[in-house]
């Protein structure tokens, strides 16, 4: 996962950039006001989603076993 990949998650989990903050520290990430837990909980929820299926898509297209295991993968997101 790249650096801007994680920003992008970071944006849909409801984290900010600091445009002002960047001149100084370049990709600065704030929270919203008073919602870094929720904040953080979707963003380690959605960089896990992410990698889980980065690491299920290895095995897309392959044999059938293999697509057993990208299947197992991905159901690991399920409670």
């Amino acid at each position: 996962m790249t650096k801007d990949d994680i920003i992008k998650l970071a944006r849909e989990a409801g984290f900010l950039i600091d445009t002002h903050a960047q001149q100084y520290q370049p990709n600065c990430i704030l929270s919203t006001y008073g919602l870094i837990d929720e904040n953080l909980e979707r963003f380690a929820a959605l960089v896990a989603a992410a990698e889980r299926e980065a690491c299920a898509a290895m095995f897309d297209d392959r044999n059938v076993w293999d697509e057993e295991v990208g299947e197992r993968i991905r159901a690991r997101s399920q409670p």
